[in-house]
């Protein structure tokens, strides 16, 4: 089992190779008691990796953002493992919101949209929205499924591109993470395409891995673009 352990300052962060099955199958349960006890770890998506929490731990997010450089007013969006998790994260599921998850998820896909307010989470300062998506990678998707939704952001920090690989995210943030869940190379950085549905009309934050005309046409009307976030 390829098994790393890196030791920075005295903490001890394990980068674990999914690549093969005992190292994966120990991962997966590494990273997961990790985040059940409300601490980092670093995960492959199908666009880039990402760095994430419990969803429902203030102060695991709060590590998040402090660990990224961010500040509460960029919210940590959230990774669900199922197309039925989000039935019980939001106030209700609009049918534009459907008719896209059923085209583009799992995929490169985030989704903005209210959540119930009866939700016991703090992801910065959102406004009652959240931002979705249902990861297309086999880890990230059975991590999630073990832990349920994962407050997770990509990993990188301010004015630094997205980490591809898991030893990219070990620079970044070595002893902040606990598990590093190395997936393997993603190759060329490729964001999520962001659409924002809490308006009248449904609106592209931000262009990326799906294309703001397969958006159009599954909803089969015209979508607005945003110039900047």
């Amino acid at each position: 089992m390829d098994k790393r352990t890196v030791v920075v300052f005295g903490a001890v962060s394990t980068v674990y190779d999914c690549a093969l099955p005992d190292s994966r199958i120990a991962g997966l349960a590494a990273a997961a008691a990790a985040v059940r006890a409300g601490r980092l770890v670093v995960l492959p998506t199908d666009t880039v990796y990402g760095i994430g929490c419990d969803a429902f731990s203030p102060t695991a997010v709060q590590g998040l953002m402090d660990a990224r450089g961010r500040g509460r007013d960029m919210p940590v969006p959230v990774l669900v493992g199922s197309w039925s998790t989000v039935d019980g994260l939001l106030l209700g599921v609009p049918t534009r919101a459907r008719s896209l998850i059923e085209a583009f998820w799992p995929g490169g896909l985030s989704l903005v949209l209210f959540y119930a307010p009866s939700l016991n989470w703090d992801l910065g300062d959102s406004r009652g929205t959240v931002m979705l998506r249902m990861p297309l990678h086999p880890v990230a998707l059975e991590l999630l499924r073990e832990v349920g939704p994962m407050a997770v952001s990509m990993a990188n920090r301010p004015g630094s591109p997205a980490a591809v690989s898991a030893a990219a995210a070990r620079d970044l943030f070595g002893e902040s993470v606990a598990v590093y869940l190395d997936g393997g190379s993603m190759g060329e950085s490729v964001t999520s395409t962001i659409v924002d549905l809490t308006g009248e009309e449904p609106k592209v934050l931000r262009e990326g891995a799906v294309a703001i005309t397969e958006v159009a046409e599954v909803l089969g009307c015209e979508v607005a673009r945003l110039t900047a976030l």
